[in-house]
């Protein structure tokens, strides 16, 4: 359980103020706005938080990354694999087509390959602080 809850909050913690600040400044949102989709993908990051820990320790694990480089692959390697199957579901269920979530799933991947590294860090900084380690 105390492994799953780091996981899962540190992802929300994360996530929702990088995309918060990216909604604001870069895409313009309003601020009501940017409270509406950050409350709506909470329940998606407490869904995926864990399994996505699970995923990066196998990934790790199975590796063996020597090096920053080869750990910089494997963070991005087990970002993309995991979160674009879940992006392109989430576009699905809401309705959107072929073309949209290919345009969408598109850009989203750049900033999926500039965020995997931070985040893995930031995971592997919490996880230290709360006393747990890779399953």
């Amino acid at each position: 359980m105390k492994r799953y809850l780091v996981d899962t909050v540190g992802t929300i913690l994360f996530f929702t103020t990088v995309a918060a600040l990216s909604e604001l400044f870069v895409a313009g949102m309003e601020p009501r706005q940017v409270l509406i989709a950050r409350l709506i993908m909470i329940p998606v990051m407490m869904l995926t938080g864990r399994p996505y820990g699970v995923w990066r320790d196998w990934v790790f694990t199975a590796l063996r990354p020597r090096g920053w480089l080869a750990a910089l692959a494997c963070d991005i390697g087990a970002f993309l694999t995991f979160q674009v199957p879940v992006y392109v579901a989430t576009l699905a269920v809401a309705g959107a087509g072929v073309a949209e979530i290919t345009a969408a799933v598109g850009s989203a991947i750049v900033f999926m390959v500039l965020l995997s590294r931070p985040f893995g860090l930031y995971l592997d900084v919490l996880r230290r602080w709360a006393g747990t380690s890779a399953a």
